[in-house]
Order: structure tokens, then sequence, then C-alpha cells
């Protein structure tokens, strides 16, 4: 195509620009839009059998690859929409949007102050002011935006090991001893991935009771690490959760905390779901004791709306997480430079390339204030509140666990009408568990919403409503159950 670095590209290049900003505009209105479909779906076959996705030899032109993107973002799920529930991460900030499209343009890669100095700035301002929200004194420490919460889960498990055994970095899992961490039995798969990735093996990851809300249950963690340690094994983290998966329950943090301490053990707080809580004076509350844990996972991606990905790992002892992930790569970390080497952070990343995360965060935060976040996390507990208390007497409801949710997580059957008089046997059981994803293919084939369900231990599958959208209002709430009543009242 003849856009830039091609000689005299520039009119060709800001008209083609200018076309795809038209079609990324259309496409952020509709999301907006209760009238479009959240999805217009098709099976994958149909899918790939529509149109023409191969790769040629010959190059397309510029009104074919404009063509390609009308019809990329026609079958994306509008997850901006307001009646996109189906994940931990929706909704659509302009804001975000706009830093996004900055972040692009800069391209540019976040391991120096060399290649990046606003920011690899921004990065230390903002996780400084994440360190003071977790309640570290002056807001000391280290951090580093990765990934995903998966990866600043395992970036935990890393450092905690290192800590233990530095050893370990040279030498490897051989020249130590067995080691195990313990997490609840609700806590998200990535503890466990960890383990395998790092070697210490999913078997070394202890699974600890909760109770019937989804908390663990400090009497049987300390249980464990006792009888783990007169096997012999070396307990070395503890992974609390503040908003589990699926209930949002917030684990005991005082307690746990009080159980490290006394066995000397490093605690880690997965606050991927729940972190953003601590932007609301009204709800922090439910991760008290936050600020005795070593490590902390936060996901802005998710409660806080920032656009994906955004997950930063906390960690309360600097210089800790240069020690144990720094190569010295000279090529990269000169130490002859000219300015402060200090921000020169890339070393202390597994990562050698890092996408620029921060600035959507910062550039958000800078538009919206704290009050703006917490109005809007506010916004989302209120309007499931409002989801738990229409459904919690209403026919046709079963409530997954008493009480009001901590999060905005709300779990739920729905009973259809033929199930209604019958008595709870295996029968019963058997046919509500097909009810949930009956309902959920006909939500997606007719594009109107979405939320997600899933099996837990004995229960069969339920709805698991989450709200971290801040376009949803109580009339998407209320168009969602009457939804699934239209779509399951047959089942």
């Amino acid at each position: 195509p003849d856009l830039l670095p091609t000689c005299n590209g520039e009119i060709t290049t800001m008209s083609f620009l200018q076309d795809v900003v038209d079609i990324l505009l259309q496409y952020v209105v509709k999301s907006f839009d209760r009238s479009t479909k959240v999805i217009d779906f098709h099976y994958p076959n149909e899918l790939l059998q529509e149109y023409n996705w191969e790769l040629a030899d010959q190059p397309q032109t510029l009104e074919e690859i404009l063509s390609n993107c009308r019809t990329t973002l026609k079958y994306a799920i509008k997850t901006g929409h307001p009646r996109y529930f189906n994940q931990l991460s929706t909704g659509l900030d302009m804001v975000g949007l706009a830093a996004d499209w900055l972040t692009s343009a800069a391209n540019t890669n976040m391991f120096t102050y060399e290649i990046a100095p606003v920011f690899v700035l921004l990065e230390y301002v903002t996780l400084r002011k994440m360190r003071e929200m977790v309640g570290w004194p002056g807001g000391c420490g280290d951090g580093i935006f990765s990934p995903g919460g998966a990866i600043s889960n395992m970036y935990a498990m890393l450092i905690a090991r290192f800590k233990m055994f530095p050893e370990v970095k040279e030498k490897g899992m051989a020249a130590i001893p067995r080691l195990v961490a313990f997490t609840s039995e609700h806590s998200h798969f990535s503890v466990k991935k960890g383990a395998a990735a790092l070697g210490i093996g999913t078997d070394s990851v202890i699974l600890i009771r909760c109770d019937e809300r989804g908390k663990m249950i400090p009497s049987d963690l300390e249980r464990r690490i006792v009888e783990a340690k007169q096997k012999g094994f070396v307990p070395f983290l503890v992974s609390a959760t503040a908003g589990t998966t699926v209930y949002g329950a917030f684990d005991p943090l005082i307690a746990i905390a009080d159980i490290c301490k006394k066995y000397k053990i490093w605690m880690h707080v997965d606050g991927a779901w729940g972190g953003g809580l601590l932007m609301s004076r009204k709800h922090k509350w439910k991760l008290n004791g936050i600020e005795r844990a070593n490590s902390v996972t936060w996901n802005p991606h998710k409660m806080m709306g920032v656009p994906l990905q955004c997950s930063a790992l906390l960690v309360r002892e600097e210089g800790l997480m240069q020690s144990c992930n720094q190569m010295h790569a000279s090529y990269l970390f000169q130490q002859d430079k000219h300015y402060d080497l200090s921000y020169d952070t890339g070393d202390k990343a597994l990562q050698c390339g890092r996408h620029v995360d921060v600035f959507k965060l910062w550039l958000m935060w800078r538009a919206k204030g704290t009050t703006g976040f917490e109005a809007q996390i506010d916004k989302c507990l209120e309007l499931a509140e409002y989801l738990y208390n229409k459904i919690k007497n209403r026919e046709g409801y079963e409530m997954v666990f008493d009480g009001k949710p901590q999060h905005t997580n709300v779990c739920f059957w729905y009973i259809p009408p033929s199930l209604r008089g019958m008595e709870d046997n295996e029968e019963r059981t058997s046919r509500l568990n097909k009810v949930a994803p009956v309902i959920k293919a006909r939500m997606m084939e007719y594009g109107t919403t979405m939320v997600s369900y899933q099996p837990l231990g004995d229960k069969v599958n339920f709805f698991r409503m989450v709200i971290s959208n801040p376009a949803a209002t109580h009339q998407d709430i209320d168009f969602l159950i009457d939804e699934i009543e239209r779509l399951g009242q047959d089942l």
C-alpha cells in the first residue's frame, strides 16, 4: 500500500487512518446502544467458511483492508455493551481507549528509561499510589505491571521462593527442600498453574477448605500447615483471595496474616478481582488486613474498568524483585549511563519485551480522580445488591449461597416452571444442570445479553452474574431477569 513510510505517503495515510477511526467510532457508539446486539453469533465453521481469512502472497487493496476491519468488529463481542455481563472485565472507558491508542502510536518497550521515559516514571508514580492504598507506609515497596493476574500471582510465588531460598535462582529446585503452597479451594486456578510453571508441581499446592460463603477457613489452614511441616515439607507461601472468581468471597485476611506471621510464611493476596474495592471508602473494609501481606495482585482491568490488559503485582519489600529476576544484560542495562539507573526497571521483570499498561490506568485516574473510581465501583456493588434483592424471594429462583453478596458476584439457579413442584432428587438435579447452558446458548443466538454459568463442587450449573460495567443500569438488570425467564420458561 501507498502508506507511510512510502515517499509522499502522507495524504493516503491520513485518509486511511481517518477511515479506520470512523469504523472505530461507529463501533464505540454502537457498543452503548441497547437496541444493538451484544453479539452477532456464528459457529466457528460458519465464520471460517463465510469469509476468506487466508494469508496470500499478493497484497490486498486498502479498501479490502478496511473491509477486514469492519468484518472483524461486526463479529466481535461488544464488551462495552451495557448488557454484557459475561466476564470480570467489562465496559469501555473513553479515556482508557484514548490512552491505548496513544500507547500504540508511541510503540515503545517498558524496559529502560532511555526508550520509555514518561511511561517508566508513570509506572513508578502509579505503583507507589497503589501501594499507599494497600496501606504500606508511604507507599514503600516495589511492583510491576504484568500481562494479567495469573502472571502476577506467578511472580509472587517466584519472589516468595527466592526470599526463602535465594540459591534456587542459580541451582534450581534440586538444591532446595520440597516446597508447599496453600490457597483456598475457591481460589483462582493460576496458583496451581504457577506452581506447575515454576517446577514446584501442582501436587504441592494444598487447597484449604472454605465456608459456605466461599471464604478460607483459617483453622483448616493452620492444621494443614502443621501437617505439611510434620511430613518434612517446607511451607513457603499462602495465597489468600480478595474476591474469588465465582462467589466473590473475601478471605479473612487478618486471621490469615496472624498464621503466616506465626509460621514465617510469605503472605500473598490475590486481589485481582477484589482489589478495586480499595478505592471505595464504603467497601474497603472487606480487605482489612491486606496491609500485612508481603505481596498483592490487583487488576485494574477488572473492577476499575481499565482496558485490557492492566494487572499489577505489588511487593512490600523493595529490591527483592530485582535480586530475584535480574540478569544484567549488558546490551540493555549498561551500568555507565548518564541518568539514574534505578529507573531502568526492565531487569526486575520476567519478560524482556513488556507492553505499556500503566498509561491507560494513569490517564483514567487523572480524568476521574479516586472519587470517580469510587463512584463507579459503588454503583456496580449497588446494582449487584439490587439484583440480589430482586431475585432472592422471586418465584423460580434459588440462591447458591445465603446472604447478600460481598462483591458484585450474584450466584443463582433459575428453576423453570416444569421443575418447580418436583422433589429434590437425581432427576431434578440432572435436569437443572442443563438449564443454564441452554439459556446461555439462546442468549448468544439472540445476541441480547451474556452472563456466565458454571458448576462448583457438588453444585450443578448455576448463573454467575458479575457487574463491573459502569454503563449498566437498573433497567439492564431488569432486562436480564426478563430475558432469563423468556428464554427458559419452556425448559
